[in-house]
């Protein structure tokens, strides 16, 4: 396995993107309840504190995130164009390993400004996700650019399957006695650590044509112009940017509908999220790899896109949680083709010396589409 470690970036990249979803998906069932279950253990409002501001608090913890990644992103992309993928991973994912570290710390003091700067400080460093994709972008060939990007798309499935079930055990001292709200927040942290040593140990640098050019600070917001002059690829940042902000519509508050509209505990969260990872780990092992010689990037998501729609429509309305099972299957399928086939026609559309600025754009992007739902969703939810 080492060998073949040093041998193929692409085995430490999956490990990277596998780890870091694996951090992320822990969190899943613990963060909405610490702010909107008043009834849990682990909620850290003063009981005074009305279930209102609770969601608009959710909300902007989510948006934080948002923006520290859209002003981070396509500076993160630059420096990788100039300085090589190995040296950016290292320090985002450290980065990453301090935001966790510093949200434990809020959640432990009940801070509510350090919960919102860990957010923040999270956002910020959550580069390493854009780098992962230039960096396979660099060894991807037209031909196998679908399967690898779904290679991708498999090690975020596999760390939503393992994340959120993981998170909701991590939370519940019922498990073990001295587990509680902070646990999921070192773990993460641990897993970021020991993410570190498996880039600097077992990952080859593979942007050898580093280039000479001035690191553009102000990149996050020009990008939003040039975005749509980029006339090659402006199509596909429109249509990513509309798919991302409704997906984040629905992402946004998906747990806190789940806890009230059918009971769900934080176990029964990670049960659930942990069922759309397997679905999403069987897209990108079986369905893409099978669909990307057949079928066009294009037409793939002419359909996979419209398919996600309609699947949470239904789950919006479903009557009873059985109904959910169901849908999920369909729902996760068609995300995961949209995640890949997206991203593999983007990197397709440009050259390999601005691979690292066009997904940076691309990132920024996503990340100004996840921003305004939070805020949007946590008002809604306080009024209506």
């Amino acid at each position: 396995m080492t060998t073949a470690m040093k041998q193929s970036p692409l085995i430490p990249l999956f490990f990277t993107i596998f780890l870091d979803m694996l951090g992320i998906g822990i969190l899943i069932p613990i963060i909405p309840i610490l702010f909107t279950d008043s009834g849990s253990v682990h909620y850290i409002l003063p009981h005074n504190t009305s279930v209102e501001w609770g969601y608009v608090l959710l909300g902007f913890t989510f948006a934080l995130f948002s923006i520290g990644q859209f002003f981070a992103s396509p500076i993160i992309g630059q420096f990788s164009d100039k300085l090589g993928r190995k040296k950016l991973l290292v320090v985002s994912i450290i980065g990453t390993a301090l935001g966790h570290m510093l949200f434990a710390l809020g959640v432990l003091f009940l801070s509510i400004p350090l919960l919102l700067f860990a957010r923040l400080f999270s956002g910020i460093s959550a580069g390493n996700i854009v780098v992962a994709q230039a960096a396979i972008a660099d060894i991807t060939t037209p031909a196998n650019r679908a399967k690898n990007f779904g290679l991708l798309g498999a090690a975020f499935g596999v760390g939503f399957v393992v994340g959120p079930f993981l998170g909701g055990k991590l939370a519940d001292p019922n498990v073990v006695s001295w587990f509680g709200a902070t646990t999921p927040f070192w773990f993460a942290a641990a897993l970021s650590l020991v993410n570190v040593l498996l880039i600097l140990f077992f990952f080859n640098e593979t942007h050898t044509h580093t280039k000479e050019s001035t690191i553009e600070w102000g990149r996050s917001v020009k990008n939003i112009v040039r975005a749509l002059n980029l006339k090659s690829v402006r199509p596909l940042f429109i249509t990513n940017f509309l798919f991302q902000m409704g997906f984040s519509f629905y992402m946004t508050f998906s747990t806190v509908f789940l806890l009230h509209r059918f009971g769900f505990t934080e176990g029964t969260i990670g049960n659930y999220f942990a069922y759309v990872g397997l679905w999403i780990v069987f897209t990108q092992a079986v369905v893409t790899r099978f669909m990307a010689p057949r079928f066009s990037e294009v037409r793939i998501l002419q359909n996979s896109i419209i398919i996600v729609g309609i699947a949470i429509s239904i789950i919006v309305i479903a009557p009873q949680s059985s109904w959910l099972y169901f849908i999920v299957p369909f729902f996760a399928i068609a995300m995961g083709l949209t995640q890949a086939n997206m991203t593999a026609l983007i990197s397709r559309s440009v050259g390999p010396e601005v691979q690292g600025e066009i997904l940076g754009i691309n990132g920024s992007l996503s990340a100004l589409a996840t921003t305004l739902p939070p805020l949007i969703s946590g008002v809604m939810a306080a009024v209506f």
